[in-house]
């Protein structure tokens, strides 16, 4: 239902301009059966969203955007069109975006179902920025890894931040939260993962040198820029693998890193 609006304060509006907490809390966030709701910004993170299911609350969007995404959704959405200068106000961004959607978040999957679906995980531990998960799950869709699996403290997927950089590819890819470095390992030690843990340890494998038998179910374990992953992931991991840098460079941000291992260790890797 296609729905103009003049007033930058219209109540109606109010949803678009909430922050990440107003959105969903912090239950809402891992809540089993899909509770709050998130945000996704931009005609192509909107269009994703719709495709992978997650159901439709409002639209905000340019007379073109409303044209074209209002027939995909239901009549009992509103779809609200407002000039650029409305849309940026409301938005709060520095540039007037064609769409903004307002969804339900999914249900989370229990991080034994997914470990259960996946031939190549992505483990995330203390990645506590929402612009890194992003970019780590753009990369995992790009290069045909199968689930994230975080800990408790690592960033929301569904993030404003995050579905911006990932393009909304944190839509595509399933996602679980699996508790603590211990508990995780004990996951994936019972499915039979080999794991590979990220470190800039000099004792740490070349990963452009690591054999990996064919067929294995592959995990790499991500751990914050900070302090890398904890000592339960790190201990328990079948392989430490490192990425050589140059004199003078000791690591790199944990998205670029995550780029390349993933290209090295994913499906269509050597």
């Amino acid at each position: 239902m296609i729905v103009p609006v003049t007033d930058a304060a219209d109540a109606r509006l109010d949803p678009f301009r909430w922050r990440e907490r107003q959105l969903a809390s912090r239950t809402e966030r891992r809540e089993q059966v899909g509770a709050g709701m998130f945000v996704a910004e931009g005609d192509l993170v909107v269009s994703r969203a719709i495709e992978s299911g997650a159901t439709p609350v409002a639209l905000l969007c340019d007379t073109r955007q409303a044209e074209v995404l209002s027939p995909r959704v239901t009549e009992a959405v509103p779809v609200f069109v407002g000039d650029d200068a409305l849309r940026k106000e409301v938005t709060g961004l520095g540039v007037p975006l064609s769409a903004t959607g307002l969804f339900v978040r999914p249900a989370l999957v229990d991080p034994g179902a997914l470990l259960d679906a996946c031939g190549h995980v992505v483990v995330l531990e203390a990645i506590d920025n929402p612009t890194n998960v992003g970019a780590i799950l753009r990369s995992a869709a790009a290069l045909g890894w199968d689930g994230i699996l975080l800990d408790a403290t690592s960033a929301d997927p569904l993030a404003r931040r995050a579905l911006r950089v990932s393009m909304g590819t944190a839509l595509a890819v399933p996602f679980a939260r699996g508790g603590d470095g211990a508990s995780i390992a004990r996951l994936l030690a019972s499915r039979g993962f080999d794991t590979y843990a990220t470190t800039p340890d000099a004792s740490a494998a070349d990963i452009s040198r690591v054999d990996r038998p064919r067929g294995a179910r592959t995990a790499l374990l991500l751990g914050s820029e900070r302090t890398g992953l904890g000592p339960e992931l790190l201990s328990a991991a079948t392989t430490r693998v490192r990425i050589p840098m140059h004199a003078g460079t000791d690591s790199l941000n944990v998205g670029a890193a995550a780029a390349i291992a993933l290209h090295v260790l994913g499906p269509n890797g050597r």
